[in-house]
């Protein structure tokens, strides 16, 4: 009875270190190896993936360039409120000074180059080719020296008179022979809602293989009016100027005149 009794003792006190021994045993057993990828599955989940792109990439694109076109808008309304402050500080007179503005390089004031001094000290300047400011669309592909990362024109009917505008019917007359200039005031504007003021030269929205600027019917721009309204119109829904061009330099009937609609 005595023998039974101490085995049972003996028994209950080595549990511990039989349970230890086991953990240790079992913490030495070679785990499984987990199984991976096969060559079958990684090409079906590559193939998963191109797929969802080649679904996601137009609505990707689209979307960019939906922010570039906002981005766009969004500087050329920065711009007017520029003008407006340029307006009150020179007593409603627009931007106005003799062609060409610069002889090396060569411009005149309604290229993108030419006014902008102009508006600078309202857009927080200085502005150069490394700093444009609101005055490079950010879909702009030129090359930024090409125009010193500049995307809009300026009209050239809002330096000179009705009446002179009305003596150019050429391309040519915006950048050569130049005439002297004549002060215009926001109250001679006969159709804020209808006479482009400001725009983008080139289709940027749009691109096109033989770029001109405002001398082609093809492509898309945005456009600011004289009332501080911006459209985003085809070439061809813009009235045709005296030169026969959607060009807003030459409008028929100069600032009294009309661009929009057509």
């Amino acid at each position: 009875m005595f023998h039974l009794r101490y085995r049972i003792v003996r028994s209950i006190v080595a549990m511990p270190d039989l349970r230890r021994k086991a953990a240790r045993n079992i913490a030495q057993m070679p785990k499984p190896a987990r199984p991976g990828f096969t060559l079958i599955e990684l090409l079906v989940v590559i193939a998963i993936i191109a797929l969802l792109l080649s679904i996601l990439s137009p609505s990707l694109i689209k979307a960019k360039d939906l922010a570039r076109r906002l981005k766009c808008t969004g500087n050329l309304r920065q711009i007017y409120l520029a003008v407006g402050l340029y307006l009150g500080a020179c007593d409603n007179t627009y931007p106005c000074a003799r062609d060409p503005v610069s002889t090396t390089p060569f411009y005149w004031l309604w290229m993108g180059r030419g006014w902008r001094s102009f508006v600078e000290p309202y857009l927080g300047g200085p502005i150069d080719v490394n700093n444009p400011s609101v005055l490079l669309c950010p879909a702009d592909r030129t090359e930024k020296h090409k125009y010193e990362s500049t995307s809009y024109a300026y009209s050239m009917a809002f330096y000179h008179s009705p009446a002179q505008i009305e003596t150019l019917n050429k391309v040519e007359d915006t950048y050569t022979n130049p005439l002297p200039p004549i002060r215009q005031k926001s109250l001679d504007v006969a159709n804020p809602s209808g006479k482009i003021l400001l725009g983008e030269w080139y289709s940027n929205h749009e691109p096109i293989d033989d770029e001109k600027g405002w001398w082609s019917w093809d492509g898309t721009r945005n456009y600011l009016f004289a009332d501080g309204q911006v459209r985003l119109l085809k070439a061809d829904r813009i009235r045709p100027a005296r030169n026969g061009m959607p060009d807003a330099n030459l409008t028929f009937k100069g600032i009294k005149g009309t661009d929009y609609p057509p």
